[in-house]
């Protein structure tokens, strides 16, 4: 079923949206669950609280990208429940390695009046990852956005774990560097 179609049957209040949305991006919001949370369960909940916070939100909300839409909700969610379950950083995990990895550059934003900055840095961001070639732009993406382990972006670019690392080291400081030449306080 087309997108279009899908966010029409939420804002006509159709509970066949959710099963439409399950077959269409249940896989997609369950890969980033499970790569974010490490655990099948936890990660289904995620996405069954995924459907559930689409169909809050549309309406008044009508996404332009339905996938990304559901992506972020799925992001967020997972997100959020990891730091539920880990009340500190533990080792091993990838997610809080992730988290650290950007740490220093970008951080959240806490009050309502920094919304128009948070804004303005997505476009920052946003325009330096559209300047990188597709091959870093993804590895970026696939490591801090869909939490993607080191090994998988190695085996997946068909590159050695230490060229991967570095990569993404390479980057983070080319963003950083790009942001505070901007005039953003890290």
């Amino acid at each position: 079923m087309e997108d279009d179609k899908i966010i029409q049957l939420y804002w006509d209040r159709d509970e066949s949206a959710i099963p439409a949305t399950s077959e269409k991006y249940g896989a997609y919001c369950a890969a980033i669950a499970r790569n974010i949370l490490k655990n099948e369960e936890d990660a289904e909940e995620c996405v069954n609280d995924t459907y559930l916070n689409a169909w809050n939100a549309m309406p008044p909300q009508k996404p332009s990208v339905l996938s990304a839409f559901l992506g972020r909700i799925t992001r967020n969610l997972s997100f959020n429940r990891y730091k539920s379950l880990h009340t500190q950083k533990r080792g091993g995990g990838e997610t809080p390695l992730v988290l650290s990895e950007l740490g220093d550059i970008v951080s959240g934003t806490e009050s309502v009046e920094q919304e128009l900055v948070r804004k303005e840095l997505l476009a920052e961001i946003n325009g330096f990852l559209a300047g990188l070639s597709k091959e870093k732009r993804q590895m970026f993406v696939r490591r801090y956005w869909f939490a993607e382990s080191i090994g998988e972006l190695a085996g997946r670019f068909g590159i050695s774990e230490g060229n991967t690392t570095m990569t993404l080291k390479r980057i983070r400081l080319q963003l950083k560097k790009m942001l505070l030449k901007k005039g953003y306080q890290l």
